[in-house]
This record gives structure tokens, C-alpha cells and sequence, in this order.
């Protein structure tokens, strides 16, 4: 069932699941976690519910359970279920914190989010409480939230300064974002990462010639990274087709896949439809903005 669920099967795993039950077989806590994290990929309320309703309530009420049903919740956007469960967790952990705080970033309520953040225990605050918070800003527009997270932050790890400067690049502050990812590269290597998140903003600002000055400095520092780059090479062609250049966009997709000697990985963009998931196959890039899963 697990793996199923990592490759992007998850449907696989309810139909496993009825097998078991249909042949009286009782999925133990591992199996529930397995299957409520396929309810989180799928992100159909209907389903979420159907299986929160044959979980045994002595499960229900195991606090990992419980951790994964708050995430589970958070991405099937049913923010309300999720406070819910949260506010019944009597002995709350970093997971628990940082799931909450995801849930409310993952639906744009950046408020919400920060207010739960300040009011979690410094001594349960890690790196992912750190990232939510950040994100949760970024999706939101929280500028002057996300500084003052990010300057209190005691210790900035390369995912964190990412965060930034995606947070940075969405809203077009691309001076601010360069100065970032400069003063991390004073005492750290560059991060293939963080100029993704720079070129994604860029996209979504139609920068044509800084996303070219971008996506070089990114074969020149990264020439062997050739996957990251094929996310590179994805991002600008959709920068050359926004501004209507299309046979551009074409041939330097081409041009570049072929040099970089890499296939463009699909995912799957999936939707409910009465009841039933439809699923689309859409190119994949690798905007790295570190949700907490």
C-alpha cells in the first residue's frame, strides 16, 4: 500500500483496503496511517470522510493518528475539521503544531496560521514550524510576518532561507530575493533550489530577460544537476510563451531537453467529480516550496 501511495497509486490503496475488510482481515495503525495519507494525496472530502468512519475509535485516538488526520484535513481544504481536531489533542507535539499551522497555510489563512505559530512552545519549534509559518506567509502576502519569522528564526537552515525567497519572489521583490540568496552564499554553496523558487516568481511575472540571466547562472553553477535544470528549462519556456513567443518557447524546450539528456517527469493533477477522482497528466518542475507532509 505504501508503495502505491509514494508512486502516485493511491487509489490502489482503497481498493486494498475493502479486500481486507471484505475477507475480515482488521488493518492495524500502520495500515490507517498508510491509507490516510492516500486520502491526503487524493484530497477528496467524500472519501476522507468514508475512511475516518471505519477507523476503530482506539486508533482514532492514537496522537499519530491524530497528527495525520489534522494534515489530512488541512489539504482536502476542510480547515474547520482540522481546528476540530486540533483543539481535542490534549498533549500536543511539534507535529501537531506544525500540522495545524500548515493546514490553515495550505487554504490562505496566513493569520491564522502565524497566530497559532506565535502561540506555540519555543522548546516544540523546529525547522518544519519555521517553514509552515514562513509559507503560510508567502501564500498570503504576509511580507513584514515572514521577515520578522524569518530574523527571529536562531537558526536558518537552507530550506528556510528558500522559503524566503520564494516568499520574496511571489511577491516580485526579486532585488530582495537576490540579496538573499547572496548573503546565503557568503558562507554556504549555492542552492539549485532557491534559484528555482527565484525563476518560478519570475514566471509569474512575465521577467523575460531576468529569468534568462537567472536560468544561465543556473547551468553555469549547476551544470550537473541536470534534472533541477530540466525544471529551469520548463519555467522559462512558460516565460517565453506568456509573452507570446511561442515557436521561441518550442524549440528552446527542445534545444535544451535534448542537451540536458533528461525526460520531463509528468504528475498528476487530480480532481473530484461526483464522487470519482479524474486524474490529467501535467509536466512536472521542481517548485520546491517545502510544505510540511
Amino acid at each position: 500500500m505504501n508503495g502505491y501511495n509514494m508512486n502516485g497509486l493511491s487509489m490502489k490503496c482503497f481498493q486494498i483496503l475493502e479486500e481486507m475488510i471484505g475477507e475480515n482481515v482488521s488493518p492495524n495503525e500502520i495500515i490507517w496511517s498508510v491509507v490516510i495519507g492516500a486520502c491526503s494525496q487524493v484530497r477528496m472530502l467524500s472519501r476522507s470522510q468514508h475512511t475516518i468512519d471505519q477507523i476503530p475509535s482506539e486508533i482514532l485516538n492514537k496522537k499519530s493518528i491524530q497528527n495525520s488526520l489534522i494534515r489530512m484535513w488541512g489539504k482536502c481544504g476542510s480547515t474547520e475539521k482540522a481546528q476540530n481536531l486540533f483543539e481535542s489533542v490534549v498533549d500536543r507535539d511539534a507535529m501537531t503544531y506544525n500540522a495545524m499551522i500548515n493546514a490553515f497555510g495550505l487554504n490562505g489563512m496566513g493569520s491564522e496560521a502565524t497566530q497559532l505559530y506565535r502561540k506555540m512552545p519555543n522548546n516544540l519549534r523546529d525547522e518544519s514550524s519555521h517553514i509552515c509559518a514562513l509559507n503560510a506567509c508567502s501564500h498570503s502576502g504576509l511580507l513584514q510576518e515572514a521577515w520578522s519569522i524569518f530574523n527571529d528564526t536562531p537558526f536558518k537552515t537552507e530550506r528556510i532561507f528558500t522559503t524566503m525567497v520564494d516568499c520574496l519572489s511571489r511577491l516580485f521583490l526579486f532585488d530582495e530575493a537576490q540579496n538573499l540568496i547572496n548573503e546565503y552564499e557568503k558562507t554556504n554553496k549555492p542552492s539549485v533550489i532557491m534559484y528555482t523558487s527565484l525563476l518560478s516568481g519570475l514566471r509569474n511575472n512575465r521577467n523575460r530577460y531576468l529569468s534568462e540571466k537567472i536560468y544561465n547562472r543556473m547551468k553555469s553553477l549547476f551544470p550537473d544537476q541536470k534534472q533541477d535544470l530540466v525544471a529551469g528549462v520548463i519555467l522559462l519556456s512558460n516565460i517565453y510563451s506568456s509573452v507570446g513567443e511561442h515557436e521561441l518557447a518550442t524549440t528552446f524546450r527542445s534545444d535544451q531537453i535534448n542537451y540536458l539528456g533528461k525526460n520531463v517527469k509528468l504528475g498528476l493533477s487530480c480532481t473530484e467529480v461526483n464522487g470519482q477522482l479524474v486524474a490529467e497528466s501535467l509536466p512536472m518542475h521542481s517548485e520546491n516550496y517545502f510544505w510540511y507532509t
